[in-house]
């Protein structure tokens, strides 16, 4: 199986036809069935299934019959050999279910003339169906199939009578020898019960004895010889059946071409319906198919996904931009979104109706090329990182400018630099190859390279403000915004900090006011250790320390504490602790550690002065929870041997 139609799931498209399938050899068929290359075969099959589509839609389920074994039987005739009376029941079965067909299609023939045509086709094989019946029943050949088996069979039961009657007369002379009423059958021969005691007055030979050697089953002489000629009645009777039956092979064979024919016709057209018979069940519609390359979905809707709980997707792809990239949360639907545009255009390519609206125009595809879902290997024991480029690897060594590439969570599971690096690369080489793609990504680098590239559009999976929950829905034109930041302000935070956190998220520079920054005289640096604040003492707050002025070569109106500052080069963010010291070293809190960074790593993101109101309680940030607290208690009284202990200096 094509890994690529195994990832977009085409393989459950494939068992939901087999099916909707009536026969062995449909079924088969189906499970073969990829997307075409030749635009003129696709638009065939696609017609195909559309013309089927109105007939079942008008005179509903199509009476395509079974043709079990039939491929056999038609074998076996081949060889010579000899039908049974069953298979010639399946031979005469299939010839009734062609002509229902046949009758069904003819129906149909103003409504779809195209598609009736084939029952045109479908052999009238009556005479063989006639001459079939008249000789079998229940599985059985008819004694009335000629003459002589009917003679045959007359005699067997008037021999069978006649020993039945000789028995029974046995028994009512002499009751007292024996241990039934009724005579009984022991190795197919005809015996009277006779007990032990009695054996020696019937005359005859003995064919059994019972378990318990009471009863001798002995038959009579006089019947003996009535037995060997309904023996050889049997014979007769089995010599003709067999004639009766390689009569019938015979004619089977002689029709062989024709049933053939049918067969083909048969499956062909079970295979039709059965699309047909799916497009109805996904509410499916004839896309357009073209060779332009481009791509529009109109109300698509992923087939394997319930339709009360799919949201449709809108979406373009070609003419302008032939690359789309989709932002948005996680458990939004981008990877949905992106199977199903997948799944769409090969199924359309394989000549299958697709549950969309009108207006969908889907274009062929030379291949299908896609990284979605976890790849990790386990037998070659590579990292999900590793297996994913392992693929984006092998996809860009085939892609062309006929290829549809699909990529999930592209750079995904590494390094986010390195990762959004990758995806960018990948991203320009596919937009240099010509090729139509779809890519999902969280790296908002990836969004501002799309903003800012010819052929490439940016897209979002939509989200409900108010349930705080994915809504599923494509919208195509913007990046996806933060919804980490729109939860947050739902919770409670001030706008004022939103907008500045979002800021400092994206790298988007600021305006500075000209007081943003506290004068250089006003830097510190901090000492090795800071000084024990004993209890009794009115517990500070940490304000900037003024004491040590700042080299001159240091860049004026740097960083003071309480800055949003970016690091690089893996542009972590952090909070300034202390300002730059002698050696241009500036101590920064990333998520709760303390750090020395050169002040050349450091860009600022938002100022102080913007994130918080003055007077603000730095320890809130940088203190632990044992001081604030031990603040907090000397503030009220005094507290003997209570000791706030401060860091030591990185």
């Amino acid at each position: 199986m094509n890994q690529n139609e195994q990832i977009l799931e085409f393989n459950k498209i494939r068992d939901m036809l087999r099916e909707m399938a009536v026969s062995k050899e449909a079924k088969e068929k189906l499970m073969q069935l990829a997307p075409f290359n030749d635009e003129r075969k696709c638009k065939e099959q696609l017609e195909e299934t559309t013309r089927a589509r109105h007939i079942y839609d008008t005179y509903g389920l199509p009476p395509v019959c079974m043709m079990k074994d039939l491929e056999n039987i038609m074998e076996l005739c081949r060889a010579g050999g000899m039908l049974l009376p069953e298979q010639l029941n399946e031979v005469a079965g299939f010839i009734t279910g062609c002509r229902r067909m046949k009758q069904y299609l003819k129906r149909a023939k103003e409504l779809e003339p195209g598609l009736a045509s084939y029952g045109e086709g479908v052999y009238d094989l009556t005479e063989l169906y006639e001459k079939i019946t008249r000789a079998i029943r229940y599985d059985e050949v008819y004694e009335n199939a000629s003459s002589y088996l009917r003679t045959v069979c007359r005699n067997i039961e008037l021999t069978q009578s006649r020993i039945q009657e000789k028995l029974n007369q046995m028994l009512g002379r002499n009751r007292q020898w024996f241990s039934g009423d009724t005579p009984v059958r022991r190795n197919h021969i005809y015996v009277l019960p006779v007990k032990k005691e009695y054996k020696n007055q019937v005359s005859g030979s003995v064919v059994d004895i019972s378990g318990s050697k009471g009863t001798y089953f002995i038959e009579p002489a006089s019947t003996a010889r009535l037995r060997e000629e309904l023996s050889g009645l049997m014979i007769e009777k089995e010599d003709e059946i067999r004639r009766i039956l390689y009569e019938l092979t015979g004619a089977v064979e002689a029709k062989g071409n024709e049933l053939r024919f049918n067969m083909e016709m048969m499956q062909k057209l079970d295979m039709i319906f059965a699309k047909a018979k799916l497009s109805a069940q996904m509410r499916g519609i004839p896309p357009v198919i073209t060779t332009e390359r481009g791509i529009r979905i109109c109300g698509g809707r992923h087939p394997l996904i319930p339709e009360d709980k799919c949201v449709p997707l809108d979406f373009i792809l070609g003419d302008a931009f032939h690359g789309v990239v989709i932002t948005g949360p996680n458990t939004g639907g981008k990877t949905v979104a992106l199977k199903t545009v997948g799944l769409l255009c090969m199924m359309a390519q394989c000549g299958l109706h697709v549950p969309a609206g009108e207006g969908t125009c889907l274009c062929m595809n030379s291949q299908y090329l896609c990284d979605i879902g976890d790849r990790q290997s386990i037998s070659e024991n590579l990292s999900t990182f590793s297996a994913h480029m392992n693929n984006v690897i092998q996809i860009l060594d085939q892609v062309n400018e006929e290829s549809l590439v699909l990529l999930d969570e592209l750079g995904s599971g590494t390094d986010p630099t390195e990762g959004m690096g990758i995806a960018v690369a990948v991203l320009d080489e596919l937009k240099k190859r010509g090729c139509l793609f779809l890519v999902t990504t969280h790296y908002p680098e990836v969004k501002t390279y799309a903003e800012k590239t010819g052929g490439i559009q940016n897209a979002r999976m939509a989200f409900d403000r108010d349930t705080l929950s994915p809504l599923y829905r494509m919208e195509q034109g913007v990046a996806g915004e933060s919804c980490a930041l729109y939860i947050a302000g739902r919770l409670g935070m001030s706008p004022k900090l939103l907008k500045k956190a979002e800021q400092a998220a994206y790298g988007k520079e600021l305006k500075q006011d000209k007081d943003t920054h506290i004068p250089l005289e006003t830097w510190d640096q901090a000492d090795k250790k800071q000084p024990v604040e004993k209890a009794g003492s009115k517990g500070p707050r940490i304000q900037p320390i003024q004491d040590k002025p700042v080299p001159e070569n240091l860049p004026q109106n740097i960083f003071q504490m309480g800055d949003s500052v970016c690091i690089y080069p893996r542009k972590d963010t952090g909070i300034v602790y202390r300002p730059a010291d002698e050696m241009g070293e500036v101590i920064v809190q990333v998520k709760g550690r303390k750090q020395k960074v050169l002040y050349k790593r450091l860009k600022l993101l938002v100022p102080a002065s913007e994130l918080y109101p003055e007077d603000y309680d730095f320890s809130i940030i940088f203190d632990t929870v044992a001081n604030r607290k031990a603040r907090h208690k000397m503030g009220k009284s005094h507290q003997p041997g209570l000791e706030i202990q401060y860091e030591d200096e990185l």
